[in-house]
């Protein structure tokens, strides 16, 4: 039983990156109708933003002379100015461009962020002590959480609910959450199309940065595709959990979470290496007995 415990408090964990990614991906998607992966791009910047260039190991150096209260700020601004700007230069100007087209622009907007990071920070891969208090674990008779893990859990259930309030209390958050119902509509109806799309762009900016740090302090090390992977499982989680919802893309997160730690603890020894197979067999069974996902939204039935 305490394994099991511990197996489910490092899904919760994992699973809480992976839906604080795919609310960055789900929220373009519900506006723009745009599947950004760029966006784990946006997550490596957050990891890079904390280091000086043509340096090897400086992340210690420039973490140390910077208390978290400014460090922070700092990152999450840097990844906002660099979300808005892919906007501002590639998809604003193909705002009426079909989805495909969005999709491949999004892949060379990653592209040259990949490139521009080996450009100035090199290809090897740079170590990044970040918050190692944190490491400490919390007992819980015989269960040992890392405060990591809780952290991590905390602070995706705080900015959901700071974005759920957001989107429900606030006269922008009731005009993203119109353009996503009928972006045409909210138009006519007075929301400014670029100005609801760009600060869609800047919250996932937030998300992303999020992930960046809490991912950082789990593994200590970084590198040029860093934010990949996590965006990869994040564009599963919003598929599985129903495109263009919010609610769908945090719990397609936990689930693949869920998946992931689950199978890498049971499955055998010698079938461990093909644990993403079998997670993605798992995703493809959700998909079809639901088609659409686990909560998806009218407005995406009806475009269906």
């Amino acid at each position: 039983m305490i394994g099991f415990l511990q197996n489910l408090a490092d899904a919760l964990s994992l699973g809480s990156l992976y839906a604080l990614a795919a609310l960055g991906v789900g929220l373009l998607f519900g506006i723009l109708r745009l599947v950004n992966f760029a966006h784990g791009d946006f997550i490596s910047i957050g990891a890079y933003a904390l280091i000086v260039p043509s340096f090897e190991v400086t992340a210690q150096l420039f973490i140390g002379t910077w208390n978290w209260s400014l460090m922070i700020p700092a990152v999450t601004l840097i990844v906002v100015i660099v979300a808005l700007i892919s906007d501002a230069l590639v998809f604003r100007p193909l705002r009426r461009a079909n989805a495909p087209t969005l999709m491949i622009a999004s892949f060379a907007v990653s592209y040259v962020i990949q490139n521009g990071i080996l450009m100035v920070y090199g290809a090897r891969p740079k170590a990044a002590n970040l918050w190692s208090g944190l490491d400490a674990p919390i007992l819980l008779g015989d269960l040992r959480i890392p405060l990591l893990q809780v952290v991590t859990i905390g602070v995706t259930l705080a900015l959901m609910a700071l974005l759920t309030l957001f989107l429900k209390r606030t006269p922008y958050g009731v005009m993203m959450r119109a353009a996503a119902e009928d972006f045409r509509m909210a138009q006519y109806l007075g929301v400014r199309g670029n100005f609801v799309i760009g600060l869609a762009f800047a919250i996932s900016g937030i998300l992303a940065t999020a992930v960046s740090l809490l991912y950082l302090s789990q593994t200590g090390t970084l590198g040029p595709t860093m934010g990949v992977p996590l965006a990869l499982f994040a564009f599963v989680a919003t598929v599985i959990g129903g495109m263009g919802s919010l609610l769908g893309a945090v719990v397609g997160g936990f689930l693949v979470g869920f998946i992931v730690i689950m199978l890498q603890a049971y499955l055998p020894e010698d079938l461990r290496v093909f644990r993403d197979a079998f997670a993605f067999t798992f995703v493809i069974l959700i998909l079809l007995f639901r088609p659409s996902g686990i909560v998806p939204t009218r407005a995406f039935i009806e475009r269906v």
